[in-house]
């Protein structure tokens, strides 16, 4: 908890969500939120993971009645201070006991997935989200994905040697995380280990932002006209399931 603190007092979320590369997985992870909300209809959403009120926000702006949890004190506190009607919870995605059964018609788990370091608590947050969702009702599950820091902390910030020596990539290059780092990283088959075990299903699995955590400088140097072309390129892309594995986020959209 003390060093999730740590890195939230130092790291802006917001900020990077209104980045260009930020913006791409915003974009595309709100389309596709929306594409799951009926017309003409407001409904109960809670936001685990809510961090700085991102999704929740707007979400709750648009007439819907949204709950938020949030673990780390600074986020909820910004989250607090924008003055929406989302009703926000300093609270863990593993325990939501606060809730009642059935209760959300859309759950989005966006950054727990992110900071759980075992799959027993992973398994444990998806089985407490399904939980509080209604029967026929969706979940979105954020995860960052292994080869994105194999390509980017392992070779293009050049740890590569060392996080193999050390064991924190192993021979397949699978990243190990150790008790004092803050991410975790999965592939494909991690997260359909915990649909099955979370006895969930999957309608269907999205990259939102593609390679644009690759090409940060390369999407900054893009006039506007070029940035809305590659968005349009991206969510036309985002569902490909070649592409998926080797981007930096996936969102898993599920149904109880």
């Amino acid at each position: 908890m003390s060093k999730l603190d740590d890195y939230y007092n130092k790291f802006n979320e917001d900020k990077r969500l209104t980045r260009r590369h930020g913006m791409i997985e915003y974009i595309i992870s709100m389309d596709y939120i929306h594409r799951y909300i009926p017309k003409d209809k407001k409904i109960k959403i809670i936001d685990i993971g809510a961090g700085t009120g991102r999704y929740s926000v707007p979400l709750s702006e648009e007439g819907h009645d949204v709950t938020a949890v949030e673990l780390v004190k600074t986020n909820l506190g910004k989250l607090k201070v924008k003055k929406s009607n989302v009703k926000a919870f300093q609270g863990t995605a593993t325990n939501l006991k606060k809730f009642e059964d059935d209760y959300f018609d859309i759950a989005i788990l966006f950054g727990p997935m992110y900071h759980l370091l075992s799959y027993d608590e992973k398994l444990q947050a998806l089985k407490e989200a399904k939980r509080v969702t209604k029967k026929g009702g969706y979940i979105f599950v954020a995860y960052v994905m292994n080869e994105y820091a194999i390509l980017t902390y392992g070779f293009k910030e050049k740890h590569i040697l060392e996080c193999v020596s050390d064991g924190r990539f192993d021979s397949t290059f699978r990243c190990n995380p150790s008790d004092n780092d803050l991410y975790d990283y999965v592939r494909l088959e991690d997260i359909n280990k915990l649909n099955e075990d979370a006895d969930i299903k999957r309608v269907k699995i999205i990259s939102p932002d593609g390679p644009a955590n690759h090409m940060r400088q390369i999407l900054n140097s893009l006039s506007d006209e070029e940035f809305d072309m590659f968005v349009k390129y991206q969510m036309s892309v985002c569902e490909r399931m070649d592409l998926i594995g080797a981007s930096a986020h996936t969102v898993d959209i599920l149904q109880k």
